[in-house]
Protein backbone atom coordinates (compact mmCIF):
# COMPACT_ATOMS: atom_id res chain seq x y z
CA UNK A 1 0.00 0.00 0.00
CA UNK A 2 1.21 3.32 -0.45
CA UNK A 3 2.70 5.42 2.34
CA UNK A 4 0.71 8.69 2.61
CA UNK A 5 1.73 12.36 1.63
CA UNK A 6 2.74 14.96 2.84
CA UNK A 7 -0.23 16.99 2.12
CA UNK A 8 2.31 20.07 0.42
CA UNK A 9 0.07 23.11 -1.11
CA UNK A 10 0.10 23.49 -4.50
CA UNK A 11 0.01 27.18 -5.53
CA UNK A 12 -1.24 28.62 -9.43
CA UNK A 13 0.26 31.63 -10.24
CA UNK A 14 -2.85 33.21 -11.63
CA UNK A 15 -5.97 33.62 -9.45
CA UNK A 16 -8.67 33.89 -12.04
CA UNK A 17 -7.29 31.24 -14.26
CA UNK A 18 -7.46 29.17 -10.75
CA UNK A 19 -11.03 29.46 -10.40
CA UNK A 20 -11.92 28.41 -14.15
CA UNK A 21 -9.84 25.15 -12.96
CA UNK A 22 -12.19 24.63 -9.73
CA UNK A 23 -15.23 24.92 -11.83
CA UNK A 24 -18.81 26.31 -10.01
CA UNK A 25 -18.55 25.63 -6.46
CA UNK A 26 -14.90 23.47 -6.85
CA UNK A 27 -17.15 20.83 -8.76
CA UNK A 28 -14.14 20.07 -10.86
CA UNK A 29 -12.20 19.25 -7.76
CA UNK A 30 -15.13 17.03 -6.29
CA UNK A 31 -15.10 15.19 -9.56
CA UNK A 32 -11.31 14.85 -9.50
CA UNK A 33 -11.23 13.74 -5.82
CA UNK A 34 -14.00 10.79 -6.59
CA UNK A 35 -12.08 10.03 -9.86
CA UNK A 36 -8.64 9.44 -7.78
CA UNK A 37 -9.52 8.93 -4.35
CA UNK A 38 -7.90 11.90 -2.66
CA UNK A 39 -8.82 14.84 -0.62
CA UNK A 40 -8.53 18.12 -2.39
CA UNK A 41 -9.07 21.32 -0.33
CA UNK A 42 -8.37 24.94 -2.24
CA UNK A 43 -8.51 28.52 -1.20
CA UNK A 44 -7.50 31.19 -3.57
CA UNK A 45 -4.83 30.23 -5.37
CA UNK A 46 -3.41 27.45 -3.14
CA UNK A 47 -4.88 23.80 -3.57
CA UNK A 48 -3.67 20.97 -1.25
CA UNK A 49 -3.91 17.42 -2.02
CA UNK A 50 -4.12 14.70 0.51
CA UNK A 51 -4.28 10.65 0.22
CA UNK A 52 -1.83 7.99 -0.84
CA UNK A 53 1.86 8.84 -2.81
CA UNK A 54 0.96 7.46 -6.05
CA UNK A 55 -2.78 8.94 -5.81
CA UNK A 56 -1.64 12.53 -4.72
CA UNK A 57 1.07 12.86 -7.26
CA UNK A 58 -1.66 11.95 -10.12
CA UNK A 59 -3.80 14.36 -9.34
CA UNK A 60 -0.99 17.17 -8.52
CA UNK A 61 -0.58 16.14 -12.30
CA UNK A 62 -3.80 16.46 -13.79
CA UNK A 63 -4.19 19.75 -11.80
CA UNK A 64 -1.59 21.18 -13.02
CA UNK A 65 -2.88 19.29 -17.18
CA UNK A 66 -6.20 21.19 -15.75
CA UNK A 67 -4.41 24.62 -15.16
CA UNK A 68 -2.42 24.96 -18.31
CA UNK A 69 -5.69 23.95 -20.43
CA UNK A 70 -7.13 26.47 -18.22
CA UNK A 71 -4.68 29.35 -19.05
CA UNK A 72 -4.83 28.48 -23.11
CA UNK A 73 -7.90 29.32 -23.25
CA UNK A 74 -9.60 26.17 -23.30
CA UNK A 75 -13.00 25.51 -20.73
CA UNK A 76 -12.51 22.82 -18.25
CA UNK A 77 -15.66 20.91 -17.29
CA UNK A 78 -16.92 18.35 -15.23
CA UNK A 79 -17.36 15.46 -17.61
CA UNK A 80 -13.42 15.78 -19.31
CA UNK A 81 -12.00 15.35 -15.51
CA UNK A 82 -11.99 11.04 -16.16
CA UNK A 83 -10.26 11.76 -19.44
CA UNK A 84 -7.51 13.78 -18.23
CA UNK A 85 -7.08 11.28 -15.20
CA UNK A 86 -6.99 8.26 -17.73
CA UNK A 87 -4.72 10.30 -20.23
CA UNK A 88 -2.23 10.89 -17.29
CA UNK A 89 -2.31 7.69 -16.42
CA UNK A 90 -1.22 6.25 -19.32
CA UNK A 91 1.15 8.37 -20.42
CA UNK A 92 2.91 9.25 -17.30
CA UNK A 93 5.58 10.62 -18.51
CA UNK A 94 4.29 13.31 -20.98
CA UNK A 95 1.92 16.25 -19.95
CA UNK A 96 -1.71 15.71 -21.23
CA UNK A 97 -1.46 19.31 -22.39
CA UNK A 98 1.69 18.54 -24.34
CA UNK A 99 -0.25 15.22 -26.06
CA UNK A 100 -2.46 18.07 -27.95
CA UNK A 101 -0.22 20.73 -28.45
CA UNK A 102 -1.05 22.05 -31.65
CA UNK A 103 -4.28 20.09 -32.60
CA UNK A 104 -6.95 22.44 -30.72
CA UNK A 105 -9.81 23.63 -33.37
CA UNK A 106 -10.08 26.98 -33.36
CA UNK A 107 -13.90 27.68 -34.37
CA UNK A 108 -13.70 31.59 -33.29
CA UNK A 109 -11.80 33.97 -31.77
CA UNK A 110 -12.71 32.50 -27.91
CA UNK A 111 -13.77 28.98 -28.70
CA UNK A 112 -11.26 26.01 -29.25
CA UNK A 113 -12.36 22.53 -29.80
CA UNK A 114 -9.29 20.32 -27.80
CA UNK A 115 -9.43 16.21 -28.38
CA UNK A 116 -9.61 14.96 -25.42
CA UNK A 117 -8.33 10.89 -26.01
CA UNK A 118 -5.80 10.00 -28.08
CA UNK A 119 -8.75 8.51 -30.82
CA UNK A 120 -10.41 11.59 -30.74
CA UNK A 121 -6.82 13.54 -31.69
CA UNK A 122 -6.74 10.44 -34.43
CA UNK A 123 -9.45 11.30 -35.52
CA UNK A 124 -9.01 14.63 -36.11
CA UNK A 125 -5.61 14.44 -37.45
CA UNK A 126 -7.11 11.18 -40.20
CA UNK A 127 -9.93 13.77 -41.12
CA UNK A 128 -7.58 16.76 -41.97
CA UNK A 129 -5.22 14.30 -44.20
CA UNK A 130 -7.96 12.64 -46.46
CA UNK A 131 -10.74 13.68 -48.25
CA UNK A 132 -13.16 10.76 -46.86
CA UNK A 133 -13.12 9.90 -43.19
CA UNK A 134 -15.04 7.37 -41.63
CA UNK A 135 -15.48 7.19 -38.04
CA UNK A 136 -16.68 4.07 -36.14
CA UNK A 137 -17.57 3.51 -32.67
CA UNK A 138 -20.37 4.02 -29.70
CA UNK A 139 -22.36 7.37 -28.16
CA UNK A 140 -20.42 9.81 -26.96
CA UNK A 141 -17.05 9.35 -28.63
CA UNK A 142 -17.12 13.22 -29.90
CA UNK A 143 -17.68 11.93 -33.54
CA UNK A 144 -20.58 14.07 -34.54
CA UNK A 145 -19.11 17.48 -32.53
CA UNK A 146 -15.20 17.34 -33.71
CA UNK A 147 -16.25 16.74 -37.26
CA UNK A 148 -18.68 19.58 -37.03
CA UNK A 149 -15.50 21.81 -35.41
CA UNK A 150 -13.58 20.63 -38.28
CA UNK A 151 -16.27 22.08 -40.84
CA UNK A 152 -16.70 25.41 -39.30
CA UNK A 153 -12.96 25.79 -38.83
CA UNK A 154 -12.58 25.10 -42.45
CA UNK A 155 -15.20 27.45 -43.57
CA UNK A 156 -14.28 30.08 -41.67
CA UNK A 157 -10.55 29.61 -42.94
CA UNK A 158 -12.36 30.10 -46.43
CA UNK A 159 -11.03 26.14 -47.52
CA UNK A 160 -14.49 25.62 -48.43
CA UNK A 161 -17.23 27.57 -49.47
CA UNK A 162 -19.93 25.78 -47.61
CA UNK A 163 -20.50 23.09 -44.94
CA UNK A 164 -23.59 20.61 -45.56
CA UNK A 165 -25.09 18.30 -42.70
CA UNK A 166 -26.71 15.31 -43.49
CA UNK A 167 -28.14 12.09 -41.99
CA UNK A 168 -30.82 9.57 -42.91
CA UNK A 169 -34.47 9.89 -41.47
CA UNK A 170 -35.36 6.24 -40.71
CA UNK A 171 -38.64 6.20 -39.70
CA UNK A 172 -38.89 5.04 -36.17
CA UNK A 173 -42.45 3.22 -36.34
CA UNK A 174 -43.90 6.15 -38.22
CA UNK A 175 -44.49 7.00 -41.54
CA UNK A 176 -43.64 10.24 -42.03
CA UNK A 177 -46.20 10.62 -44.92
CA UNK A 178 -48.35 10.51 -42.10
CA UNK A 179 -46.41 12.84 -39.45
CA UNK A 180 -47.89 16.56 -39.29
CA UNK A 181 -45.88 19.70 -40.88
CA UNK A 182 -44.08 20.31 -43.86
CA UNK A 183 -41.33 18.10 -44.71
CA UNK A 184 -38.48 19.75 -43.09
CA UNK A 185 -40.73 19.98 -39.76
CA UNK A 186 -41.15 16.26 -39.91
CA UNK A 187 -37.62 15.56 -40.44
CA UNK A 188 -36.31 18.17 -38.49
CA UNK A 189 -35.83 15.80 -34.91
CA UNK A 190 -33.62 13.88 -36.97
CA UNK A 191 -31.35 16.67 -37.74
CA UNK A 192 -31.86 18.55 -34.36
CA UNK A 193 -28.42 16.68 -33.25
CA UNK A 194 -26.36 18.60 -36.15
CA UNK A 195 -27.75 21.40 -35.13
CA UNK A 196 -26.97 21.73 -31.77
CA UNK A 197 -23.36 21.43 -32.35
CA UNK A 198 -23.42 23.83 -34.88
CA UNK A 199 -24.76 26.37 -32.27
CA UNK A 200 -22.28 25.41 -30.02
CA UNK A 201 -19.57 26.72 -32.27
CA UNK A 202 -20.99 29.32 -33.86
CA UNK A 203 -23.58 32.34 -33.35
CA UNK A 204 -27.70 31.91 -33.27
CA UNK A 205 -27.88 34.50 -36.17
CA UNK A 206 -25.04 33.99 -37.66
CA UNK A 207 -26.26 30.25 -38.23
CA UNK A 208 -29.61 31.22 -39.74
CA UNK A 209 -27.91 33.78 -42.06
CA UNK A 210 -25.53 31.36 -43.58
CA UNK A 211 -28.46 28.86 -43.77
CA UNK A 212 -30.53 31.97 -45.25
CA UNK A 213 -27.87 32.28 -47.62
CA UNK A 214 -26.76 28.25 -48.58
CA UNK A 215 -23.73 28.94 -46.79
CA UNK A 216 -24.46 26.12 -44.60
CA UNK A 217 -27.20 23.63 -44.96
CA UNK A 218 -28.92 20.79 -43.23
CA UNK A 219 -31.23 18.54 -45.02
CA UNK A 220 -32.32 14.69 -45.15
CA UNK A 221 -30.07 11.95 -47.23
CA UNK A 222 -32.82 11.79 -50.03
CA UNK A 223 -31.75 15.56 -50.61
CA UNK A 224 -28.36 14.80 -51.83
CA UNK A 225 -29.43 12.52 -55.07
CA UNK A 226 -28.81 13.73 -57.88
CA UNK A 227 -26.50 16.66 -56.90
CA UNK A 228 -22.90 16.91 -56.77
CA UNK A 229 -21.20 18.54 -53.83
CA UNK A 230 -18.38 21.11 -54.91
CA UNK A 231 -16.59 23.26 -52.63
CA UNK A 232 -17.89 21.87 -49.63
CA UNK A 233 -17.42 20.35 -46.29
CA UNK A 234 -19.82 17.41 -46.29
CA UNK A 235 -20.82 15.08 -42.61
CA UNK A 236 -23.08 12.13 -43.17
CA UNK A 237 -24.16 11.68 -39.30
CA UNK A 238 -25.74 7.65 -37.94
CA UNK A 239 -24.23 6.62 -40.89
CA UNK A 240 -25.09 2.99 -39.48
CA UNK A 241 -28.84 3.74 -40.87
CA UNK A 242 -28.24 4.28 -44.29
CA UNK A 243 -28.75 1.19 -47.09
CA UNK A 244 -25.77 -0.18 -49.23
CA UNK A 245 -27.89 2.13 -51.85
CA UNK A 246 -28.17 5.23 -50.14
CA UNK A 247 -24.55 5.41 -48.91
CA UNK A 248 -23.25 4.73 -52.37
CA UNK A 249 -25.04 7.33 -53.82
CA UNK A 250 -24.31 9.87 -50.96
CA UNK A 251 -20.30 8.65 -51.28
CA UNK A 252 -20.42 9.58 -55.32
CA UNK A 253 -22.17 13.06 -54.99
CA UNK A 254 -18.25 14.59 -54.08
CA UNK A 255 -17.32 17.17 -56.04
CA UNK A 256 -13.72 19.07 -56.28
CA UNK A 257 -12.08 20.96 -53.36
CA UNK A 258 -14.43 19.30 -50.82
CA UNK A 259 -14.16 16.83 -47.56
CA UNK A 260 -16.54 14.33 -46.21
CA UNK A 261 -17.16 12.79 -42.99
CA UNK A 262 -19.03 9.74 -42.33
CA UNK A 263 -20.03 8.90 -39.09
CA UNK A 264 -21.69 6.12 -37.32
CA UNK A 265 -22.28 3.21 -34.65
CA UNK A 266 -22.69 0.05 -36.10
CA UNK A 267 -23.97 -1.49 -32.83
CA UNK A 268 -26.89 1.09 -32.65
CA UNK A 269 -28.46 0.26 -36.40
CA UNK A 270 -32.53 0.92 -36.94
CA UNK A 271 -32.41 -0.80 -40.09
CA UNK A 272 -35.06 -4.26 -40.48
CA UNK A 273 -32.87 -7.23 -39.65
CA UNK A 274 -32.81 -8.29 -43.26
CA UNK A 275 -31.11 -4.73 -44.55
CA UNK A 276 -27.36 -4.83 -44.33
CA UNK A 277 -26.44 -1.53 -43.19
CA UNK A 278 -24.29 0.73 -45.71
CA UNK A 279 -21.95 1.85 -43.16
CA UNK A 280 -20.35 -1.93 -42.77
CA UNK A 281 -20.58 -2.74 -46.47
CA UNK A 282 -18.23 0.72 -47.09
CA UNK A 283 -16.03 0.18 -44.47
CA UNK A 284 -15.55 -3.87 -45.61
CA UNK A 285 -15.68 -1.98 -49.42
CA UNK A 286 -13.36 0.59 -49.02
CA UNK A 287 -11.11 -0.21 -46.02
CA UNK A 288 -7.75 -0.19 -48.60
CA UNK A 289 -8.60 2.63 -51.00
CA UNK A 290 -5.89 5.30 -50.84
CA UNK A 291 -7.29 8.27 -50.16
CA UNK A 292 -10.20 7.16 -47.69
CA UNK A 293 -9.34 7.15 -43.56
CA UNK A 294 -10.90 4.86 -41.02
CA UNK A 295 -10.79 5.60 -37.52
CA UNK A 296 -12.33 3.18 -34.53
CA UNK A 297 -13.60 4.41 -31.32
CA UNK A 298 -13.61 2.45 -28.68
CA UNK A 299 -15.13 3.16 -24.74
CA UNK A 300 -11.86 4.83 -24.03
CA UNK A 301 -13.25 7.35 -25.75
CA UNK A 302 -16.17 7.95 -24.28
CA UNK A 303 -16.39 11.60 -22.78
CA UNK A 304 -20.12 11.57 -21.74
CA UNK A 305 -20.79 10.49 -18.14
CA UNK A 306 -18.02 7.70 -16.68
CA UNK A 307 -20.98 4.80 -16.38
CA UNK A 308 -21.35 5.17 -20.48
CA UNK A 309 -18.38 3.21 -20.41
CA UNK A 310 -19.43 0.84 -18.17
CA UNK A 311 -22.28 0.32 -20.10
CA UNK A 312 -20.75 -0.37 -23.08
CA UNK A 313 -18.51 -3.05 -21.77
CA UNK A 314 -21.38 -4.27 -20.26
CA UNK A 315 -22.96 -4.69 -23.79
CA UNK A 316 -19.96 -6.32 -25.63
CA UNK A 317 -19.92 -8.34 -23.17
CA UNK A 318 -23.44 -9.79 -23.27
CA UNK A 319 -22.83 -9.44 -27.24
CA UNK A 320 -19.92 -11.94 -26.45
CA UNK A 321 -21.91 -14.21 -24.36
CA UNK A 322 -24.59 -14.53 -26.78
CA UNK A 323 -22.17 -15.83 -29.41
CA UNK A 324 -22.10 -12.64 -31.54
CA UNK A 325 -26.05 -12.76 -32.34
CA UNK A 326 -26.15 -8.61 -32.25
CA UNK A 327 -26.15 -6.71 -35.05
CA UNK A 328 -22.60 -5.79 -35.59
CA UNK A 329 -20.48 -8.74 -33.54
CA UNK A 330 -17.09 -7.40 -35.08
CA UNK A 331 -17.77 -9.46 -38.29
CA UNK A 332 -18.83 -8.10 -42.17
CA UNK A 333 -21.61 -9.87 -43.46
CA UNK A 334 -23.18 -9.40 -46.37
Amino acid sequence: MSNQSKDEALVLEDNAIAQILYGENDKNLRALEAEIGVEIRARGNRIRVTGPDLESQLARRVLKDMYDMAASGVGIEESAVHQLVRMASENASTPVQALFEGDAVEVGRRKRIVPRTAGQLQYLKTIAKNDFTFGLGPAGTGKTYLAMAMAVSALQRREVGRIILTRPAVEAGEKLGYLPGTLYEKVDPYLRPLYDALHDMMEYSDVNRRMDRGIIEVAPLAFMRGRTLNDAFVILDEAQNTTPEQMRMFLTRLGFDSKCVVNGDTTQIDLPKTQESGLIQARRVLRDVAGIGFVEFTEKDVVRHPLVQHIIRAYDRHDASRGGQGRDDGEDRS
